[in-house]
């Protein structure tokens, strides 16, 4: 493809050479550069790609685009941008054809239940006969078959290539989550979404975004993005994020009356919920198989979704009821002798929050409370969400999360004082499998474990090493030895 083709409609200067060249591939990393690419540098945190030019060129690059007044060797095309991030989504979504806007793109965006939902909706898709594409934390997937992800929104080229694949195996609706990293960092740039769905807003990743008013107008930019959007009304930000929606908007609520889509008549119970759903004057019962008020305002979104994409009710409610599940979300893993254990991925104040209050409606013994904080990032949270479990468990064990470069001893240190000044009884246990050990050995009848922070992940990340570690699979090792 030329590179004047891949260029269009951006705004470019050329320093040098010729734009109507035919060009092989993008690459954004000098090491994957081949004969016959176009090298994008891109100024990253660790490292800037501007210092790469050489190197891409000696790999075969025939052009770079940058957005400095760099030096190329001679013959190479060299286009200056304002933004090689914007550029390289450009780039790439007409490289592969600009497959987004041959399928339904529905995007979900929030702190917390962005998984969740995009595997209701997902679900209520494909009860209606459709063939669907998941893009997110877990991993991404073509119909049934599982792919490796690495991030939550894949960069812009990896991302068009995948939309590509995905068209190419007859995709009808792509169901996406979208990190507030990826609307800052442009890799959703040149995505054509049909609907956009905010979940909720509450503290994280204020180790890049500095505010959370900047992390709200983060998430806010996918409204303007969007044919139609679904907006949780209840959340403090909603009304703001209704400001920035273009097109129809759907907002949801429980027991609200600015609401479009409500959920009213709740019952909490240990092995999910019920409750109606009153839409254009019309109530329909839902039993969903996930206990939490939480999983009402997933179950709405995706109920939302699926009016907005045409969907019969009765597909929408039998797609929701037969969900058991999402992998590392309220999972529960073992029960013996009475003991109830479950992973799940909060790693924020609020979804620990969430999580600890849905198993305090049900338990008859002990919380039991395994959790840590990740290192690396927002060090803001790490007393607040001590204090949350100290709060709302009776004993916690404070842990080893991803330390990642940190002292994992120091992050437990700065989760300790808001346990402690929660007045609960805890106890630090640097090792994950140590700790979760000690959980289950010390649990009797009627208690439950709840190991919080990892959920699907299975891996442990250190300054120096990478590990398996599954929660599951060790919760699982502990109560066979107990059983012994």
């Amino acid at each position: 493809m030329k590179l004047l083709d891949m260029l269009e409609n951006e705004k470019y200067e050329v320093l040098s050479g010729d734009i109507n060249i035919d060009l092989t591939s993008v690459e954004y990393d000098s090491r994957r550069v081949k004969e016959g690419s176009v090298f994008v540098c891109i100024s990253g945190f660790k490292a800037d790609g501007h210092r790469f030019v050489e190197s891409a060129v000696n790999n075969g690059a025939k052009a770079v685009v940058t957005e400095k007044d760099i030096a190329v060797p001679k013959g190479i095309t060299c286009v200056k941008v304002q933004n090689t991030r914007h550029t390289l989504a450009v780039m790439a979504a007409s490289l592969f054809g600009r497959p987004s806007e041959k399928m339904r793109l529905i995007g979900v965006t929030g702190t917390n239940g962005k998984t969740t939902t995009t595997y209701l909706i997902k679900n209520i898709l494909e009860t209606h006969g459709r063939k669907t594409g998941i893009i997110g934390t877990i991993q991404n997937c073509i119909g049934n078959r599982v792919l490796h992800t690495d991030r939550t929104t894949p960069e812009s080229l990896e991302l068009q290539e995948l939309f590509r694949e995905m068209l190419n195996e007859g995709v009808d609706d792509v169901i996406m989550e979208v990190s507030s990293h990826s609307l800052d960092l442009h890799r959703v740039d040149c995505c054509e979404f049909d609907i956009g769905m905010f979940t909720n807003l509450t503290e994280d990743h204020l180790d890049y975004h500095k505010t959370m008013e900047n992390y709200r107008d983060a998430k806010a930019l996918l409204f303007g993005m969007c044919k139609a959007s679904i907006i949780n009304i209840d959340d403090p930000c909603g009304e703001f994020m209704v400001s920035r929606a273009v097109g129809k908007v759907l907002k949801t609520g429980i027991n609200n009356n600015r609401a479009d889509i409500k959920a009213v008549n709740l019952v909490m119970k240990p092995n999910g919920v019920e409750f109606d759903i009153v839409f254009e004057n019309k109530t329909h019962h839902i039993v969903y198989n996930v206990p939490g008020k939480f999983s009402v305002y997933n179950a709405l979104a995706a109920v939302a979704a699926g009016i907005l994409l045409d969907v019969p009710m009765e597909s929408i409610i039998k797609g929701i009821e037969s969900v058991k599940g999402v992998k590392g979300r309220f999972e529960p893993v073992k029960t013996y002798n009475g003991i109830t254990a479950i992973v799940d991925y909060s790693h924020t104040p609020d979804s620990l929050e969430n999580m600890l209050n849905t198993a305090r409606e049900f338990v008859k013994g002990r919380i039991i409370t395994v959790f840590g904080c990740g290192g690396d990032r927002d060090k803001l949270k790490r007393p607040i969400m001590g204090e949350i479990a100290g709060r709302l468990s009776d004993f916690c064990i404070i842990t080893s999360d991803n330390p990642r470069s940190e002292d994992p001893q120091t992050i437990l240190d700065e989760i300790e004082p808001g346990t402690a000044k929660a007045g609960c009884d805890y106890i630090k246990i640097c090792d994950r499998r140590e700790a979760i050990f000690h959980a289950v050995k010390m649990a009797q009848p009627d208690d439950f474990i709840a190991v919080a922070g990892k959920g699907h992940e299975d891996y442990q990340i250190f300054a120096d090493r990478t590990i398996h570690f599954d929660d599951a699979e060790v919760l699982r090792e502990a109560f066979k030895e107990i059983e012994k």
